[in-house]
């Protein structure tokens, strides 16, 4: 069975930092191998073109020349819809982990109606906890604990592989189109200056509470409508917030002014 050309279409290989220009046109090829065409690089140390077509070889020609290219990873996140991240650490802070072909199966069903990033990261580190806030979920490959560590290139092969097998296979779920990464770091922006204003979040330490904020819509999956919906109690909040602001600024100040003419009624 032949895998279906839109979910395909819909799915980007990010890399993040990559250090060398060999890896990006390795990578290139095993995406292209894959039947996955858009390749996005953010802030390459080393973006020499005649050393990544090297690599990726004249069947990957057409990948590196509509390969995109950012300075800031947020600006390439911000028009897909679902990201998971590639990391080989786990732990209680981050999002949801996945195996290689579980993720492959949840990215083609997003996949459908949705925009698709496969994030990976520097060569020398991997996604930091940072980088790793933009994403709905990790996947982990697994490996020899003797030897764990892959080439940027394989991991790629590797999950572009999953995916293009579980394509192959008729939709097990249906998912709506879901929020942009754009819409979703404007809506986390607004609720941590909220919930910063109420006190609920320390100011000094937004994170601690935003990251597990974070999780949970992540793990919901919210659409553009929802987004719209959060923002706007937001709103509703900050204004009321404001509002007793500044009646308390009114009521400190006609204290005041009473004070003051009772002072003037003795002389």
């Amino acid at each position: 069975m032949e895998p279906c050309r839109t979910v395909l279409d819909n799915i980007a290989v990010v890399l993040h930092r990559p250090h060398f220009p060999e890896n990006i046109g390795a990578a290139a090829r095993a995406a292209k191998n894959m039947g996955i065409r858009r390749l996005v690089v953010v802030d390459p140390l080393d973006c020499d073109l005649t050393r990544i077509l090297k690599m990726a070889t004249h069947a990957a020609e057409d990948v590196v020349a509509e390969m995109e290219v950012y300075d800031e990873l947020a600006d390439a996140l911000a028009s897909f819809h679902y990201i998971i991240g590639t990391t080989a650490r786990t732990g209680s802070n981050r999002p949801t982990v996945m195996d290689p072909r579980e993720m492959a199966r949840k990215v083609v069903d997003i996949s459908r109606n949705n925009r698709t990033a496969i994030l990976f990261g520097p060569e020398n580190r991997g996604l930091a906890n940072r980088e790793l806030t933009f994403c709905h979920a990790l996947v982990t490959i697994p490996t020899s604990k003797e030897f764990a560590s892959l080439n940027l290139a394989q991991a790629v092969m590797i999950m572009t592989y999953e995916i293009f097998r579980a394509a192959e296979e008729p939709p097990a779920t249906f998912t709506p189109k879901l929020a942009t990464s754009f819409e979703l770091e404007a809506m986390y922006t607004h609720l941590q200056e909220t919930l910063a204003k109420i006190h609920f979040v320390n100011p000094e330490n937004p994170q601690y509470w935003m990251r597990s904020l974070r999780r949970f819509f992540s793990r919901i999956g919210l659409q553009a409508r929802e987004v719209k919906i959060i923002r706007g109690i937001c709103r509703q909040i900050d204004w009321y917030g404001d509002m007793r602001a500044a009646e308390a600024v009114r009521t400190a100040r006609g204290s005041g002014d009473n004070s003051f003419d009772s002072r003037r009624g003795v002389d």
